[in-house]
């Protein structure tokens, strides 16, 4: 009853995100205060341009995530398939969606398995703060192990689990769940927001337990918190129409947690990224790697494999531009030059 129930929620959730509005107008990730100077003189043949980065051990071509998005029905796994396809192709990293429903029903692994595809790409696996309490360390890392994954994203999600019938309540012990669950992935842990965003405060927790990756998550993008108050009713809608606009907006997110952790930390910034001149703008605040999901799956459920390649090959140009009308050779360089910050930012910024 209970991977039923997981299941028929995934799908739901592909049906919202394909279709529903699950961005609301009102959210912004702040991107649209962050401008980069324009170099007149870049002195550099756009061949020349890396933008290679590490990632949980490998080389990626280009420092871009595929963000876990879903699993456990045939539909989720022919989405992860074909986005891994690209991944493997472009030498992108990805991640798979919540492990959940895999962990109910172990027969569902099959639309969480990539590696067919995409034998080299640096791959995610994914699971739930509280789920991967219940499961132990054992447990999770059998959930890695069975996709082959290169590491295991920890996902917190509070605002979406209040806003979901089925969701959790009881949200104590969490840092006692990430410190165990660092001594056994180390460097191969990644803890991440669901687009509520996360701020200094909590990333410096998160360093001073041994976390070594980190993606902010956040507000701007898909609202996990509106994809549920659209499943729900009475109460828990109306709350979720009132707090699907909580959060801390990725740009913030980014540089605030930046400044908190300094530079041992790998930051993915993710929430709201949507074309290349965005992931060159959360590299520039400091992230090593820029994680998008939603604009590549609307390109796969409307195009297939080949409308959401398009779509990607669009994300890749505009990064390139960004990168050679700013004079930069590479992310390093792009971090140098200057930022500019303006607006609601900046007082971000300044209460952060």
């Amino acid at each position: 009853m209970g991977d039923e129930t997981t299941a028929k929620r995934k799908d739901a959730h592909l049906d919202l995100c394909a279709t529903g509005d699950v961005e609301p107008q009102q959210n912004s990730t702040l991107l649209e205060c962050v401008r980069l100077v324009h170099c007149a003189m870049p002195e550099l043949d756009a061949g020349d341009l890396d933008l290679s980065t590490r990632f949980l051990g490998k080389r990626l071509h280009c420092p871009l995530l595929i963000t876990g998005m879903t699993g456990g029905t045939e539909r989720a796994g022919r989405v992860n398939k074909d986005l891994a396809t690209l991944a493997e192709r472009y030498g992108l990293a990805f991640g798979v969606g919540s492990q959940r429903a895999m962990s109910e029903a172990p027969e569902r692994a099959a639309s969480f398995q990539v590696r067919d595809v995409a034998p080299s790409v640096a791959l995610l696996g994914n699971i739930g703060l509280y789920q991967a309490a219940r499961l132990g360390v054992d447990g999770v890392r059998r959930l890695m192990e069975a996709i082959e994954a290169d590491g295991m994203a920890l996902h917190l999600n509070a605002g979406q689990e209040l806003t979901q019938p089925e969701g959790d309540r009881d949200f104590r012990g969490g840092y006692a769940v990430v410190e165990g669950l660092v001594k056994a992935f180390g460097s191969r842990l990644l803890v991440k927001e669901t687009g509520c965003g996360i701020g200094p405060e909590v990333a410096r927790r998160l360093k001073e337990l041994g976390v070594s990756n980190i993606d902010v998550s956040g507000l701007g993008g898909t609202s996990w918190v509106r994809v549920e108050q659209l499943r729900a009713k009475g109460l828990l809608a109306e709350l979720g129409a009132e707090f699907s606009g909580w959060g801390i907006p990725t740009a913030a997110a980014v540089a605030s947690v930046r400044q908190a952790v300094g530079p041992e930390v790998r930051l993915v910034a993710s929430g709201g990224i949507r074309t290349g001149l965005d992931v060159a703008k959360v590299l520039a605040l400091g992230a090593d790697v820029a994680g998008m999901a939603l604009p590549l799956f609307k390109a796969q459920q409307e195009g297939g494999l080949e409308g959401a390649e398009k779509a990607l090959q669009l994300i890749l140009a505009g990064l390139r531009q960004a990168m050679l009308l700013t004079g930069s050779r590479g992310c390093a360089e792009l971090r140098r030059h200057p930022v500019i910050k303006t607006g609601e930012l900046k007082d971000w910024l300044a209460a952060l």
